[in-house]
């Protein structure tokens, strides 16, 4: 037997509201099941038969003009070129409103760490407690790269650029549901990162996943670029998997370790 819903005051279903679009719902439940497929056939609007003279051909419906406007990929290469230090980035990046996912999204990410550092991760974008905090790896994720790096004697909080590291990501806002950046969205950010890394000068990027790999590297497949140095923004750049996913899979922590030694033996031949 069905049991009755309780009444929900304003914030208990609110909070609920939210939890459930945490989850990914994005359709609401009726009593009776609804065929979208179906409804969407239906809702298709039919536009109505032209009169054919007779003895000529039909014409072909005319191609909608493309919409004008500016091009959002431009409009962030000449936002991004405009900033001449990291402030004035960040400014950019905030008032920045061609991307759609800046609508849906609680605070823009910009960066934490020492912004002198030799080392500058860059990850994929904000999940879930970064978007409510404003900070990039806060979360879980966060959390273990922060004792990773610790392992090989680096900090988001050293003063001392030497042993400091800068973290940011490819996109400052959320994807909805945390799914993977899109290629869209990456090349309209991609000026914005460029910039950020031109501004930081670090001696060495890591690139956490695969997000971080297509924006700075252009290739996908992080578990056959892992480990693998490469050449980033004109500098070197070894890309990693993400915390993310050694907590999914912790028996990948033995190939990161590898990673991290490696990154360590690269600082300690690097002039600095």
């Amino acid at each position: 037997m069905t049991q009755p819903a309780r009444d929900l005051d304003f914030l208990t279903a609110c909070a609920a509201l939210e939890w459930m679009v945490e989850l990914g719902a994005d359709a609401a439940v009726t009593d009776t099941p609804v065929d979208c497929y179906a409804l969407a056939e239906s809702l298709a609007p039919k536009a109505p038969a032209a009169p054919v003279a007779e003895g000529r051909a039909p014409v072909a419906p005319r191609a909608p003009l493309p919409v004008e406007g500016p091009d959002p990929v431009e409009s962030a290469r000449a936002e991004a070129a405009r900033a001449h230090d990291l402030d004035a980035l960040r400014a950019a990046i905030s008032g920045f409103d061609g991307c759609e996912l800046k609508k849906g999204a609680r605070n823009t990410v910009f960066a934490d760490g020492n912004p002198k550092a030799r080392v500058m991760i860059v990850g994929e974008a904000p999940g879930r407690d970064e978007d409510q905090q404003g900070l990039p790896f806060v979360g879980r994720a966060g959390h273990l790269l922060d004792r990773m790096f610790a392992a090989i004697g680096l900090s988001r909080t050293s003063p001392d650029p030497a042993s400091a590291v800068y973290i940011t990501n490819v996109l400052p806002w959320r994807p909805p549901g945390n799914r993977d950046p899109e290629p869209a969205e990456i090349a309209m950010m991609l000026p914005f990162l460029s910039r950020h890394v031109a501004l930081a000068d670090p001696d060495v990027i890591v690139l956490m996943g695969n997000a971080a790999c297509a924006a700075a590297l252009g290739r996908r497949g992080i578990l056959r670029l892992r480990g693998t140095w490469a050449e980033a923004f004109g500098r070197p750049a070894l890309p990693m998997t993400h915390p993310a996913y050694l907590l999914r899979q912790p028996q990948a922590k033995r190939e990161a370790w590898a990673d991290l030694l490696s990154l360590r033996a690269r600082l300690d031949t690097l002039p600095g």
